[in-house]
């Protein structure tokens, strides 16, 4: 059977790429949809590593696991960020966030909002983290979110995150 990357139109099964994620990823829209299942098997992988060296005792695999996981942990947060903004732009590409900090009600969140929230949330710890380590391909980092930033610091961010995205993949394509 050939190998066929997925089209650009059907993100993931169920999730129809919108126009606004079309529009910001373009060609790189593909990348993304093929990163949802290759990031969440590295992360049950990651944490099966390590609970099942905890189990046996085996503190050097521990340190030498959480030790490479420190170092991807750049990768991780732009691959996430990417992913949920993404997403996000399938759901509607415009409106609001949920504020910071954010208190559990009962009333249900819409999964748009949902969604936005947490690509900024992930997006704003990109920011954090390149601020820290001077780690951006692009430059300009927002600041990092704050308590009660606002919907327009959140844009910012996932802004910044698409950004450095689409130069790794303009500098580094497969």
């Amino acid at each position: 059977m050939p190998d066929q990357l997925p089209s650009s139109d059907l993100l993931w099964p169920g999730w129809v790429a919108g126009r606004a994620a079309q529009a910001v990823y373009g060609e790189h829209l593909v990348r993304i949809g093929q990163l949802i299942p290759a990031v969440l098997y590295a992360h049950v992988m990651d944490r099966q590593g390590i609970t099942a060296a905890y189990n046996a005792g085996r503190q050097d695999v521990v340190d030498a696991q959480v030790a490479s996981l420190a170092m991807e942990c750049r990768e991780d947060l732009l691959e996430a960020a990417v992913v949920l903004d993404a997403l996000a732009l399938c759901q509607g590409h415009g409106g609001g966030y949920l504020p910071r900090p954010y208190q559990e009600t009962s009333t249900p969140v819409p999964r748009d909002v949902e969604l936005r929230t947490d690509a900024s949330d992930v997006a704003g710890e990109l920011a954090r983290h390149d601020h820290q380590h001077g780690t951006s391909a692009t430059g300009d980092i927002p600041d990092p979110l704050e308590d009660g930033c606002t919907d327009g610091d959140r844009d910012a961010v996932r802004a910044y995150a698409r950004r450095e995205w689409i130069t790794q993949q303009e500098r580094w394509p497969d």
